[in-house]
């Protein structure tokens, strides 16, 4: 057994879970032995008891008590993912170097463990995108569960602070594409309404955000500022919209939220958009009938990042997912058509 130790968590670990972030330390712990540790409050984060599902953040103290010194499984972790997972993960793959990896996350995949997301997650498949190097890459930053595009992964501690302090300090550029329901008026602008967590939500995926005017927000301690740059690119009629958007900041749902609020919630969004969602086309929600309805239409489309070795300005973009690209066509949109940065002008 060893003894008691004060642990800080680090900047590259993220926000996670607090029982992720146990496992992750110490492999030979089960979910039940964290769970048991917690109730009887032998963990302690920033000195006060905590429950297991608790989210910590970078910089937070934890007490680690007395743990069995049981040597963690043989098998390694990457050997417990499954030939096809590994197959799917390493596809993901659009560039990568010594320092970084750029992923297209596929629809579906949640980006990190947590409340009902199981074990199967990009975190847990980055097993497999080692490449020779002796630890996984690191998350820098997340997707929701049903957004696909470019996620960023560093591959040494070194370059996830650079990275995490760049996504910080805003000196990155995300570019993401939706459809949405009806035609936003005006065609381009800001939304800047606060967020805050829906009292009785879930977390992480399964919590829902609240927008905030503005001019509310001293009124509401727990909101914080967000601010979303749209674009309409084309339009059917009345009907629906393609849309690029540039978040400004980095809040939870904070596209989703912001066009819901707006009036126009992203196809397929079930949480945002449901048929009670009233639009400024025709009240119809996010659902457009037919397989379109059954998956959100949002995608990580464009990234751009000053590489933290080299200083170089790199820009990714991501090829539209299967079901975004079967919309496009039966809409008989072409990616061609449209500027690859329709904000450019606006700087």
């Amino acid at each position: 057994m060893s003894g008691v130790k004060t642990l800080t968590v680090s900047e590259d670990e993220g926000e996670q879970r607090l029982d992720k972030w146990f496992k992750r330390r110490f492999p030979q712990l089960t979910q039940g032995h964290v769970e048991k540790m917690c109730r009887t409050g032998q963990i302690r984060v920033d000195g006060a008891r905590a429950k297991a599902a608790d989210r910590i953040a970078p910089g937070q103290t934890i007490r680690v008590p007395p743990l069995p010194d049981t040597e963690a499984p043989s098998r390694s972790p990457e050997s417990r993912i499954s030939a096809a997972d590994t197959k799917l993960i390493q596809n993901a793959v659009l560039w990568k170097d010594e320092h970084i990896i750029i992923l297209n996350k596929p629809a579906g995949l949640p980006s990190q463990g947590g409340s009902g997301q199981g074990e199967r997650h990009v975190d847990g498949l980055a097993e497999a995108l080692k490449f020779g190097y002796k630890d996984k890459p690191k998350l820098v930053h997340r997707l929701d569960k049903d957004t696909s595009g470019l996620l960023m992964l560093a591959r040494t501690d070194r370059v996830a602070r650079a990275l995490s302090e760049a996504l910080r300090h805003r000196n990155t550029r995300k570019i993401y594409w939706a459809l949405v329901a009806g035609v936003p008026h005006p065609r381009q602008g800001s939304i800047k309404y606060g967020l805050m967590k829906a009292p009785g939500g879930g977390r992480g995926e399964g919590e829902k955000m609240l927008c905030i005017h503005p001019a509310k927000m001293s009124d509401f301690p727990d909101a914080k500022r967000a601010h979303t740059d749209f674009f309409t690119l084309w339009f059917l009629g009345t009907r629906m919209s393609w849309m690029a958007l540039e978040p400004v900041t980095g809040r939870t749902h904070q596209l989703r939220a912001h066009l819901a609020e707006l009036g126009h919630p992203i196809i397929g969004d079930g949480k945002y958009g449901s048929t009670a969602q009233e639009n400024m086309g025709d009240g119809w929600g996010a659902q457009a009938g037919g397989e379109m309805s059954k998956k959100m239409h949002l995608h990580a489309r464009s990234l751009s990042v000053q590489h933290p070795i080299t200083k170089e300005m790199m820009t990714f973009t991501a090829p539209l997912p299967e079901h975004m690209a079967r919309t496009w066509k039966l809409l008989d949109w072409n990616e061609k058509d449209v500027p690859a940065d329709p904000f450019e002008s606006l700087r």
